[in-house]
């Protein structure tokens, strides 16, 4: 089977070499010149465990290949992914453009029966959107050729992306005739015959299951940490809370971590991105825009807490030690990630800051130059701090040596964002401990 993906990102590239990985001739298409020939020459543009050596394999068999032009590769295909970004707009709905752009040039160059699935995440009505742009391109040529569309949203996890391609909970369809249906179950009867489930529905609801669970997760973050924010107050502990309702099955375990602030691509501009939709169509979503306001001012809680360790002393001219940039570990992603928000409010305090992450120290360093020190390691980055802040739960930051920490640190206080250290270790060594809920 010949399919394209169309986006290099990362959705398109994970989706592209696993595609390729269980049979299919891939071929992932790109604007962008510069970023194709480094994908030939086997250099990945993102980090995600396992996908470098994935690519490579495909490439070498042949089922992989790379291009700049989906004009001079698209009548080969049978089905053509549509995998671009949807960045949010202004007014936080997801702008189209992109999407509406490859399905304009589809219908300027098509010759034959194609089957157009969107893999970006897109708002209810948006693959409408695709085939009136595909049919009036074919209008404007003069030409009737059959096509159909479908929705095939991705629920990949980064830093686990590939485990969730090829190991899915659920692979959601979204189809209009029997025709795309069967080409799609063609695709995915490798996941078939591993008996994981494919869910075939009408593309609406296709679409609508994508920001419906997105915004659920992110519903289930904010909650524990509203919950954990009054646990404070009250001197209860939020993880025996945890503990006690993760153990009701209605409710169960998972996402019930209190920290401060969900990131990433998907979880913040999902959730504006549905309450864009609901608000275009006359209703107000007043659970998820209450999800959003948490998350937003979770997102500042460490430096409260910093400010409140200083009873109102000034800090500006304090050093501050940051453990973690990226918006979740595994991954070198920082859009919307906590350390952001955080940087912008230590620097504009005049602060000093001294920053780890193992793998997003790049990325830092492309969006703030020289404002912020780079570290070599977790150790370096508390050499003289006087608070250290820890932002992502990399394992590597679970078990350090405190004694070490302890002497090289000006003042031992530590703010713990995700809850992951132990209290009473630190506090019989002498430090000041913060943590979130508690």
């Amino acid at each position: 089977m010949n399919i394209a993906i169309v986006g290099t990102g990362y959705v398109g590239l994970v989706t592209g070499a696993c595609f390729a990985d269980t049979g299919a001739n891939v071929t992932c298409v790109d604007v962008d010149e510069k970023k194709i020939a480094s994908l030939r020459n086997g250099d990945i543009p993102i980090y995600e465990p396992g996908l470098d050596a994935l690519v490579d394999k495909n490439v070498k068999a042949g089922r992989l290949k790379f291009s700049t032009s989906l004009p001079e590769i698209l009548n080969e295909q049978q089905l053509v992914f549509t995998a671009v970004g949807t960045p949010p707009d202004e007014d936080g709905s997801a702008d189209l453009k992109y999407v509406l752009q490859v399905a304009k040039t589809i219908g300027e160059h098509m010759q034959k029966y194609i089957v157009v699935v969107t893999k970006s995440t897109v708002p209810v009505g948006t693959a409408q959107k695709v085939k009136e742009t595909i049919q009036a391109e074919l209008d404007r040529r003069g030409v009737e050729i059959p096509f159909d569309i479908a929705s095939n949203p991705e629920f990949l996890k980064e830093g686990s992306a590939i485990k969730d391609f090829m190991s899915p909970d659920r692979v959601v369809v979204g189809v209009e005739s029997e025709k795309a249906k069967k080409l799609l179950t063609r695709l995915y009867k490798p996941f078939l015959t591993n008996n994981f489930r494919v869910i075939f529905m009408d593309i609406p609801s296709a679409e609508m299951t994508k920001y419906a669970a997105n915004s659920m997760l992110a519903t289930r973050i904010s909650f524990m940490n509203d919950i954990a924010n009054l646990c404070e107050l009250v001197g209860a502990d939020v993880n025996m809370v945890r503990a006690g309702i993760g153990s009701d099955t209605r409710i169960g375990r998972k996402f019930l971590y209190a920290g401060c602030g969900y990131g990433g691509s998907c979880f913040p501009k999902d959730v504006k991105a549905l309450i864009q939709t609901a608000d275009k169509v006359g209703y107000s979503m007043e659970v998820i825009k209450a999800v959003d306001r948490v998350n937003e001012y979770q997102k500042s809680i460490l430096f409260r807490k910093l400010q409140k360790a200083y009873r109102g002393e000034p800090l500006r001219g304090k050093t501050i030690a940051l453990w973690g940039l990226s918006f979740k570990p595994e991954t070198d992603d920082m859009r919307e990630s906590t350390a952001l928000v955080m940087i912008d409010l230590l620097l504009q305090a005049g602060i000093t800051i001294r920053a780890y992450d193992p793998v997003a120290m790049k990325e830092c360093q492309r969006r703030y130059g020289d404002k912020v020190i780079y570290c070599k390691d977790k150790y370096d980055a508390v050499s003289d701090a006087d608070a250290l802040l820890l932002l992502t739960e990399w394992k590597e930051f679970r078990l350090p040596s405190w004694e070490v920490i302890h002497k090289v640190m000006r003042r031992p206080l530590v703010i713990d964002g995700r809850n992951i250290l132990d209290s009473e270790e630190l506090l019989e060594l002498g430090f000041e401990y913060h943590c979130i809920g508690k």
